[in-house]
Order: C-alpha cells, then structure tokens, then sequence
C-alpha cells in the first residue's frame, strides 16, 4: 500500500484506519477460548481388534463424569455398521476402553448402518444422547437418554428425514443449548436442501422429546468460496456466556476438506447470528487427519474444560480420534445464569463442572456426502 506524501493525509489515513480497528473490535464478540494447537500429535484413540471397532474410532462425545473424561465414540466394523464405544481417562488425554459397546443398532431406524455421531448434554441427572440412526438408506436425528452413561433408554426418531421447512433430506448433528430460553428448549442440527448442500437448522421443544423447527431457511447457512461452501454442521454442544451461545460447528468446502469454524448466537434469540468466523480455527494437518476412511477431515463433537484449558475432541478423517487445547480467556464471561426449571424427563437446565474448576461454565456428525 502507497503511504501518501502529505504528513497530514498521513495522519488522516491512520485515524481512518484505527477507528476501523477499534469498530471492528468492538463488534466482534470474546469467544471462551483462545488459539488451537493439537493437544496430542498422535491419536488417542485408534480401530482395535477384528470385530466391532475394527474400521473406525471416530467422532467422540466427552464429558466429565463422576471424577473421570467419559468418551461415547463411533466405532465401526468391516462392514460399515457403527456402534457406540465408552472410554474413560483421568487426564482427558490416555483413555481406557470398554470392551463391548455401549449402545449398537437394534430398531428398524438403525439397522445396518447403525448409531452414529453421539452428542450429549445433562439435565439435572440425565444425559440426553443425540445420535443419528442410519438404516443404509436414511440418516436421522434420534434421542436416547441415561443416567450412567452406559445403559441407555431409547426415545425415538425426534427430528424425521425429509420434512422439514427447507431441508428436504436426511437429519444430524442435535446440538442442545444447555438452558431454556424463553421457556423453551432449543437444538442447532443439520439437513439437507433442495440443492443438496449441507447446511445448520435450528428447532425448539418443551420437552426435549417433539420439535418444532424454528426458522423457514438455515440458521447459518452455507458461504460461497468460504470452508463452509458445502457443509455447516453442529459440533459441540453449545456454551453459554455473557457475548451470546458459542457453538463450535464444522464447515466442509466444495472439496469436501472438513475444517472448524465458530458461532455466536443471541441469548435471547437462538435464531440471531452475532459472529461467526470468516476462516477456520481449526484444520486438517496430520497424516492420520488427512489419509483415512475420508480424507482431510477434523470433526469436533466433544468439549470439556480442564484446569484453564478448554479440550476438543474430534475425529480424523474418520476413522481416529484425536485432541486440542485452548487456553481458557479469563474475561470471557462465562454464564452464572440460574438453573432451568424441571421438566417430565430430567431434572435442572444446566450441567456444571464437577471437577469444581469451572463453576459458571455451561456445557451443553455425520455421513461425508
């Protein structure tokens, strides 16, 4: 760029160009976290064996459990069907698993395919399980609940294929907000449109079990010539803090590269977008993201606070599991908001830290086409 000659319209130039600075600044809202960097170059987790979770170990729901990092992950065998595994850790970083699955495909809705893509958030005492159920020919949103994280109660398809306002395919990706807002409680997840692109929903519901969707077009759509051209899909369950609900959400372009992007949303009005990242916090850099099942893929769908880091977890290029840090900003302003009031299948709106580190924190994928 020419700097111009006159000393004044120099200092013209550079008033216009820090006030630019400062708008811009003061538009964009704090996110919770800070830079990504891997948390752990190598897998945590890798396929085992010759039987169910010979595949793939991939796209991981954690959370913090009675002391310890729980992980619900998808496991694959040889023959494509996915089933959940469960592994737990002390340091959310080395994980012991269990032997046999969790939760395996047993309705006329799963069949084949399986249980893919576990998402979970806590109300009061219960963890709600999103997940989609794929029969090999549809993919839908299904809810499953538990109070243990291994044996699990079945609630149904809750978001059905086909029916939506735009979307007009398949249904992913529940990601609940983890307290009510205006009485109500809200889940961001994926469809399909009519032009066959991938793209984020949003839908409320009193009672976590019948939704209705919320806006007549995507809630945050595709971006032409941006990382998310081609798909926009929840990831983690949603944040609240003081700038609005922070929801990590993984972008796919016309190559099909899976990268991370975030979102803030209204507090008040889960269908407003405050924010949202021009370019990706997070992308495809190791062999094992890059060379798998699908190639050049990071999918985050797990997020946990730790000490003052914030921890991802997410699947490479779908068949690994792998982990990133952040480090935890402290003027994030974090939501110390009151818990929701019971409802018929669970028990107070909010889940909070039981390592006791984060007490205001608020914690609340997918077939690649």
């Amino acid at each position: 760029m020419l700097k111009p000659k006159n000393p004044i319209v120099r200092l013209i130039v550079t008033a216009l160009a820090l006030a630019a600075a400062l708008t811009l600044a003061a538009q964009t809202p704090k996110l919770p976290f800070g830079a990504w960097s891997r948390a752990s170059n190598e897998p945590i987790l890798s396929p085992e064996g010759s039987s169910w979770e010979s595949a793939g170990t991939f796209n991981p729901a954690v959370v913090f459990h009675n002391g310890k990092f729980i992980m619900l992950y998808r496991a694959q065998d040889a023959a494509g069907t996915s089933r959940l595994g469960y592994a737990q850790s002390t340091d959310g970083i080395h994980f012991a698993r269990r032997p046999e699955p969790v939760f395996a495909p047993e309705t006329d809705y799963e069949k084949d395919g399986g249980v893919e893509d576990p998402r979970l958030q806590k109300f009061g005492d219960t963890y709600y399980l999103t997940y989609t159920g794929y029969n090999k020919k549809d993919a839908q949103l299904c809810l499953a609940t538990s109070r243990d994280l291994i044996h699990w109660e079945r609630k149904g398809v809750i978001l059905p294929a086909y029916k939506g306002n735009w979307n007009k395919g398949w249904t992913k990706s529940g990601a609940i907000v983890p307290e009510k807002i205006d009485g109500k409680y809200w889940m961001y997840w994926l469809g399909t449109a009519a032009d066959k692109t991938d793209q984020m929903g949003l839908s409320w519901s009193t009672d976590l079990l019948h939704w209705t969707e919320a806006t007549q077009t995507p809630a945050l759509p595709k971006r032409p010539g941006k990382f998310d051209s081609r798909v926009v899909e929840p990831g983690a369950p949603p944040i609240l803090t003081k700038e609005g609900i922070v929801l990590i959400y993984n972008g796919a372009d016309d190559n099909l590269v899976y990268r991370t992007g975030v979102a803030i949303f209204d507090s008040h009005d889960p269908r407003k977008v405050l924010y949202r990242s021009d370019s990706p916090i997070f992308s495809p850099e190791k062999h094992w993201e890059e060379v798998g099942q699908v190639p050049n893929v990071v999918f985050v769908e797990g997020m946990v606070p730790q000490n003052n880091l914030w921890l991802f977890y997410y699947g490479g290029a779908d068949k690994y599991v792998g982990v990133a840090e952040a480090q935890e900003l402290q003027d994030s302003g974090l939501s110390s908001a009151p818990p929701s009031p019971s409802h018929p299948l669970g028990g107070r709106g909010s889940h909070v830290s039981e390592r006791g580190a984060y007490t205001s924190w608020r914690v609340v994928q997918a077939r690649r086409s």
